[in-house]
């Protein structure tokens, strides 16, 4: 999780200056809190993800401590191909996430039918990774999103219009889900050698190699 903070600082000459940090992971923007706060001079501090949610200085320390045991600081990475010859699709999710302090991945991928194109086996690796992240139970958190699918990323974020009835229907599944989990998305095009480990995935389901694995990367 990534925030960025806000807070007033008075001058010696009693002169009051707002300043605005950068993105910074949470648990270092509490860090560097308490010694804004140690000098005196710092007040009204509030924290903001990057869905601009805020939090007072004693909200977010609340905050830090009931998600540690929940999946947070969440990366998912999706990929899908499509086989014209086969008329089969091959798709591939990883998750990162931390819990506990520790730090976890989660790669899967599955081949399908009755899908027409390649950027419905994007939208369908979308599909299948949202409800990973349903299984984990993950809920009211924010979730990072990156694949190659310009489309698919485009359409979700609603900066690009979608017309075809296939991926509106795959759209309105989606943002319903996501809506009931209380999942505040952000999406990242990325490009498809950053995507390598979910493009790989999907490849494998294709070639019928299936791939389940929740390993703990702390250990």
């Amino acid at each position: 999780m990534n925030v960025y903070m806000e807070w007033t600082y008075k001058t010696t000459k009693n002169v009051e200056i707002v300043l605005t940090s950068d993105l910074v992971p949470a648990k270092q923007a509490l860090i560097i809190a308490n010694d804004f706060m140690k000098t005196g001079r710092t007040k009204e501090l509030y924290f903001y993800d990057e869905n601009d949610t805020k939090w007072s200085k004693k909200e977010f320390e609340k905050l830090l401590e009931e998600i540690v045991e929940e999946p947070h600081d969440i990366e998912v990475y999706f990929d899908g191909g499509y086989d014209v010859d086969s008329q089969k699709a091959g798709v591939g999710i990883v998750i990162y996430y931390s819990r506990n302090n520790q730090d976890f991945r989660i790669r899967s991928n599955n081949v399908l039918d009755q899908l027409d194109s390649n950027n419905e086996a994007e939208y369908a690796a979308f599909w299948e990774a949202v409800l990973q992240l349903e299984e984990l139970g993950v809920q009211n958190i924010s979730v990072h999103f990156k694949g190659d699918s310009q489309v698919v990323l485009n359409q979700l974020s609603g900066e690009w219009p979608c017309f075809e009835d296939e991926f509106t229907k795959w759209l309105d599944r989606i943002e319903e889900k996501i809506k009931n989990l209380g999942i505040k998305p952000k999406y990242s095009a990325i490009s498809r050698k950053e995507n390598k480990e979910a493009d790989q995935l999907a490849s494998q389901a294709l070639q019928g190699i299936e791939v389940t694995s929740h390993l703990n990367l702390s250990e």
